[in-house]
């Protein structure tokens, strides 16, 4: 990757970050008496590159009504069968090449009433999506 590609790829990872900090820092407070986050609160799933250079991210409720997810209906079936945990997802299991340019994906967030956190590394991005199949294709 060129060194003006990156700079560029880590000014825009930058601005987004940016970005998320003032949505989040304008976001009113929840009151102390509210009650605990319903079932369909979803999951905030990202995907970053290597040291963090690019992030994106989607919020993924089950059933969707909003379509923030390109593939919520598989996304939402996958993790119905995984009872969501995400390490027992079947994936789409097919070839990939050995190239090493690391994927981070994470996953934040409420599932069914339980809270999620995970985060998994993999070598390149068609072995993420091998593993976790609809999920983090976004």
């Amino acid at each position: 990757m060129s060194v003006s590609r990156r700079r560029r790829l880590a000014r825009a990872a930058a601005t987004t970050a940016a970005a998320v900090v003032t949505v989040l820092s304008v976001a009113p407070a929840a009151p102390a008496d509210a009650a605990e986050p319903r079932a369909d609160e979803g999951l905030f799933l990202t995907i970053s590159g290597v040291e963090d250079t690019w992030i994106r991210g989607v919020l993924l409720r089950c059933p969707d009504t909003t379509g923030h997810h390109p593939h919520h209906d598989a996304a939402c079936s996958e993790l119905i069968w995984a009872r969501g945990d995400l390490d027992a997802l079947r994936g789409e299991p097919h070839a990939c090449t050995k190239e090493y340019d690391p994927v981070t994906v994470a996953a934040r967030g409420t599932w069914r009433g339980a809270p999620v956190e995970w985060r998994r590394t993999f070598a390149n991005a068609c072995t993420m999506d091998a593993a976790t199949g609809s999920v983090f294709r976004f």
